[in-house]
């Protein structure tokens, strides 16, 4: 490891369940995160922040100025433009080592395969369940870890899915929830998504350098009342 590189990622490397060893497989990590938005955002930002060496960000949409109470990469001057865009100036402002790859399109039954199998974890930062169950198939097909996490208002979920063999999100939710809501219509307050992400990027990290993770059990994160549910499956 280059000097530089140890100085940058000290802070973990000193940590005995990391070491060298865990920096080298961060660095060389592909991890793809599904979504630029609120859970996106986080995620994007400390797995560039720890060094991971391949990042992939699929987002079709643009910013928009009500993304921004929530989405912590974007700026007021990315406004109309491509979030992909916004996401890799970020990556590169934080982390200039870190390879971006960067897909304007949404991912769909057509590509979800060729796109999904050059990388290592999956994580899913989409808000909508068609996009979660297409980005879960996708997974148990390609044998692919998936981590997992949505929000609305002062609630998230927190999951890790088909992980050496643990149960997907199929195995908690086989079909769409019929209450299923979103943020478009029915609020989020602005720090929850940078919890939530944070967890997301955590569990993702601990993937990447062989720790322990929850599996068959989704974290309920209740911000209100300040309650951690966790709910086996």
């Amino acid at each position: 490891m280059k000097n530089e590189e140890f100085t940058r990622y000290s802070r973990q490397i000193f940590m005995d369940e990391i070491g060298i060893e865990g920096q080298k497989q961060i660095l060389s990590a592909k991890v793809l995160v599904v979504g630029a938005g609120g859970l996106g955002s986080p995620v994007i930002q400390y797995l560039a922040a720890a060094g991971v060496g391949k990042i992939g960000v699929a987002d079709f949409d643009e910013v928009e100025i009500h993304n921004l109470n929530r989405q912590i990469i974007h700026i007021e001057n990315s406004v109309g433009t491509s979030k992909v865009d916004s996401a890799q100036n970020f990556v590169q402002n934080i982390n200039s080592n870190v390879e971006f790859i960067g897909f304007k399109s949404k991912i769909t039954l057509e590509n979800a395969n060729s796109i999904l199998k050059e990388f290592d974890v999956i994580v899913d930062a989409s808000d909508n369940f068609a996009t979660r169950y297409l980005l879960n198939d996708t997974c148990v097909q390609l044998k692919k870890s998936l981590v997992y996490g949505s929000i609305l208002g002062f609630e998230g979920q927190v999951a890790v899915f088909n992980y050496q063999g643990s149960k997907n999100l199929r195995d908690i939710f086989p079909d769409c929830p019929e209450t299923a809501l979103d943020c478009d219509k029915n609020g989020v307050l602005g720090a929850l998504p940078g919890i939530v992400g944070s967890f997301m990027a955590m569990n993702t990290l601990k993937i990447i350098c062989k720790l322990p993770v929850k599996t068959n059990q989704l974290l309920i994160i209740d911000t209100l009342n300040w309650n951690f549910t966790q709910v086996d499956f």
